[in-house]
């Protein structure tokens, strides 16, 4: 019969409890979800008015090689939105309003999202504009009703989250990534030192 334990035994630590996994975090509601977009929006501004002002600074350069155009112009702030998301994804999980509204973005085992699941985070985040873009030329759009049609796109996928059962954006489920709440005063588990 084995002995009961003694007082030392009882005063012994339990192990500890592994790590918060990104499954055990609260999922940011839509509403603040919304509210970080809209906040990203206004950082953006200034994000894309340096690029473009770097663009114009170049445009002598792309126009004596033909390449300055519309479309040149819309590639360039297309990767200058890349480079900008991807490295504070893969960084710390979070961008600049990401951190204001404590949200992070996370791969399954509650890491920030690598380089190549960032940048495929990116992309598959604008798989929403190609359908409704195309919509809007075949039915004839301009203007008001084209931007209308692309404003009721956007508003389904981010809509469509509330069907998923985790409550995450359709692009984050095919990136193998999603968002999560950091708590008060603690840098969960995918906290950056640097």
């Amino acid at each position: 019969m084995p002995a009961p334990p003694t007082h030392a035994a009882a005063a012994r630590p339990s192990p500890a409890k592994p790590a918060t996994s990104a499954h055990d975090l609260a999922v940011p509601t839509l509403r603040r979800r919304l509210a970080c977009m809209l906040y990203e929006g206004v950082l953006l501004f200034g994000v894309l008015s340096a690029s473009t002002a770097a663009y114009l600074a170049a445009r002598p350069l792309l126009a004596s090689i033909d390449v300055d155009s519309t479309l040149t112009m819309q590639l360039w702030s297309f990767l200058v939105l890349g480079a900008y998301f991807v490295w504070f994804w893969q960084r710390n999980g979070q961008t600049l309003a990401m951190q204001t509204w404590r949200i992070r973005v996370v791969d399954a085992g509650g890491a920030p999202p690598g380089w190549k699941r960032a940048a495929l985070r990116y992309l598959l985040a604008w798989s929403w504009l190609p359908p409704a873009a195309a919509l809007g030329h075949l039915l004839g759009l301009v203007r008001g009703p084209f931007v209308a049609v692309l404003a009721a796109a956007l508003a389904i996928w981010i809509l469509l989250a509330r069907l998923d059962r985790q409550r995450q954006f359709l692009h984050d489920r095919l990136a193998g990534t999603r968002l999560v709440e950091v708590p008060k005063g603690g840098a969960g588990p995918a906290s950056s030192t640097g």
